[in-house]
């Protein structure tokens, strides 16, 4: 058996804002209750090489509640990302904030 040493990726670079410090993002999701939303929600993280820190998932109904706390990409990136998650035709609504504020300061709500 051989050990096998896992390697970080680098934190891939923000082409459109290259000078902004890197933040901690949190997003409150409200989605409906399909059996894939989840991973096409995280999907969009995958793709740009970032693991989330907290992820929670809560049913009620026909809806889910997604929770979900990651850092290591600048603010733009973050609201890009949001912005690609409630494009989603599953998503209903979209709240996120960064960890330098006390709530969401950017409310998205997707027209259903």
């Amino acid at each position: 058996m051989h050990a096998v040493e896992t390697i970080q990726p680098a934190a891939r670079a923000d082409a459109w804002a290259v000078t902004s410090a890197h933040c901690q993002a949190h997003y409150q999701i409200v989605a409906e209750a399909e059996p894939d939303v989840l991973c096409r929600v995280l999907n969009y993280f995958a793709l740009q090489f970032l693991t989330p820190r907290h992820v929670a998932v809560n049913r009620e109904d026909d809806l889910l509640n997604i929770d979900i706390v990651i850092d290591g990409l600048s603010w733009h990136r973050a609201q890009v990302i949001g912005e690609k998650i409630r494009n989603l035709i599953s998503v209903c609504a979209l709240d996120m904030w960064s960890a330098d504020s006390v709530g969401p300061i950017a409310v998205v709500a997707a027209a259903q």
